[in-house]
C-alpha cells in the first residue's frame, strides 16, 4: 500500500514538472512569435525602419476622433525620419475627428518636412487633412474639395403615425434633445442647428484660407460644396502640383534638402495587437501543441470577438456622391 502511494505522490510531481516546462516553453515560443510578427510586419517595420529614410503615412476612409492615431503621429515627431509624405484618400468624417488629425499633422509639420499626396480623393474633412502640409501634390483625375459642413438627422414622425406610436417625453426646455427624429423639427431647433453649422463651416473656411493663402474671391470660387478635379483644383489653389509620390519626394529634395535617394517606408498609424492576426493564430497553435488546447481556443476566439464598429456622431465634414448636390 506504501508503494503504491510513493508511486502516485511521483506521478504527481512528474506531472507538476511537465505542466511547468509545457507552459515555459509556450510563454518562449510566442515571445519568440511576438518578436518576429513586430519584426516582419508593417507595424513593426513602420517602428524600426523610418530612421534614415522617409515615412509614408496612409490616411484612408472615413476620418473620426483616434487617440491612437494621434499618439503614433507624436511618435513620427520624435522618430529619426527625414521627412513625411501623407497619402490620403478619404471622404471625410466627422468635424470633430477631422479637426484631430489636422491639428496632430501641423504639429508634425512643424518638426518634419511633410507633403501631402492625394491618391484618389480628399474630400470635405479629407481636405482639411491635405491643407495641414505646405505642399499638396493630386493626380489629374483626383477629386478635392468638398468644403463644407453638413449635420443629418432621420425623421420618422410619419413613420410613427402609420403604425401608431407615439413618443411621449418630459424635458427641461425646449430645445434639450432637439432635433430627435420623433417629432417636426421646429423652427427654433432648426435655427440652432444652423448656427452650428454655419459656424463651423466659416471655422473651416477660414483655415481653407489661411493655409492656402486665398482670398475672399479665391475662396467663395471653391467654397461651395463642391468637388474639384486635380486638374480644376491646381488653378484653384487648392493644390500644388499634379503628380504622384514621385513628385512630392522630388519636391521635398528640392524644397526642404531632404537627402536625394533615401527610400520610402511605411509609417503605420495606430498599431494594435489586432493587427497581427497571424500572431493570435499562432499562439492559439502553440497551446493547442502542449496540451492546452483550451486555453488556445480562448485566445483565438477572444481576438475575433472584437469587433470595430464605427458611429460618425455630431456634425460631418463628408463628401460622398449622392450628396454631392
Amino acid at each position: 500500500m506504501s508503494l503504491d502511494s510513493d508511486v502516485i505522490v511521483d506521478r504527481r510531481r512528474l506531472r507538476r514538472k511537465l505542466t511547468f516546462w509545457r507552459v515555459l516553453a509556450a510563454v518562449v515560443v510566442i515571445a519568440a512569435i511576438a518578436i518576429v510578427g513586430m519584426v516582419v510586419s508593417p507595424v513593426g517595420r513602420g517602428a524600426f525602419t523610418t530612421s534614415g529614410s522617409i515615412a509614408r503615412v496612409n490616411i484612408e476612409g472615413l476620418i473620426r476622433s483616434d487617440q491612437d492615431r494621434v499618439e503614433a503621429l507624436e511618435r513620427l515627431e520624435n522618430s529619426q525620419a527625414a521627412a513625411v509624405v501623407i497619402h490620403i484618400n478619404s471622404p471625410g468624417g466627422t468635424t470633430a475627428g477631422s479637426e484631430q488629425l489636422y491639428d496632430s499633422l501641423m504639429r508634425l509639420k512643424a518638426k518634419k518636412p511633410m507633403v501631402v499626396v492625394v491618391e484618389g480623393l480628399a474630400a470635405s474633412g479629407g481636405y482639411m487633412t491635405a491643407i495641414a502640409a505646405d505642399h499638396i501634390v493630386a493626380q489629374q483625375s483626383s477629386l478635392v474639395g468638398s468644403i463644407g459642413v453638413l449635420f443629418q438627422f432621420p425623421n420618422f414622425t410619419e413613420l410613427l403615425k402609420t403604425v401608431g406610436v407615439q413618443v411621449e417625453e418630459v424635458k427641461s426646455s425646449p430645445l434639450k434633445a432637439a432635433p430627435n427624429g420623433f417629432e417636426p423639427t421646429s423652427p427654433e431647433a432648426r435655427a440652432a442647428l444652423d448656427a452650428l453649422v454655419k459656424d463651423s463651416y466659416a471655422w473651416f473656411k477660414g483655415i481653407v484660407k489661411e493655409r492656402r493663402g486665398m482670398d475672399d474671391a479665391e475662396l467663395e470660387k471653391v467654397a461651395d460644396g463642391r468637388v474639384f478635379t486635380g486638374r480644376q483644383a491646381i488653378d484653384l489653389k487648392l493644390i500644388d502640383q499634379l503628380g504622384d509620390e514621385k513628385a512630392a519626394v522630388q519636391w521635398l529634395v528640392e524644397q526642404k534638402n531632404v537627402k536625394k535617394d533615401l527610400p520610402v517606408r511605411d509609417y503605420k498609424l495606430s498599431p494594435r495587437f489586432g493587427d497581427l492576426t497571424f500572431l493570435r493564430t499562432a499562439t492559439s497553435v502553440v497551446f493547442d501543441a502542449f496540451g492546452l488546447s483550451a486555453i488556445g481556443r480562448q485566445i483565438e476566439q477572444g481576438g475575433m470577438a472584437q469587433v470595430d464598429r464605427f458611429g460618425l456622431d455630431g456634425m460631418l465634414a463628408l463628401w460622398s456622391p449622392a450628396a454631392a448636390n
